[in-house]
């Protein structure tokens, strides 16, 4: 009836790269300039291109849309990122 999981994801969007960043656990401090931080800057801007896109064909601020499709893996800093976390 009720589902319990509604609100389990992060719903819509965000221009902030500390909530972006926190969806993984992670702090912009934790970044450095290693193989694996170059890499999830390269997906934050990936995913703020896609949620530009996104709000401009919606007319939507960025949180009232969500990504989805293969835009979804970008919602949420890659496993590389949480790899990262554990070794540092």
């Amino acid at each position: 009836m009720f589902n319990n999981n509604l609100f389990s994801e992060p719903f819509g969007e965000t221009t902030d790269v500390e909530i972006w960043l926190s969806r993984a656990g992670l702090k912009f401090e934790d970044l450095g300039n290693d193989v694996t931080s170059i890499a999830i800057r390269k997906q934050w801007r990936e995913y703020q291109a896609a949620v530009q896109r996104c709000c401009a064909t919606f007319h939507q601020p960025p949180e009232r849309v969500q990504l989805s499709g293969i835009y979804q893996k970008l919602r949420i800093p890659s496993s590389e990122a949480m790899r990262y976390k554990v070794l540092n």
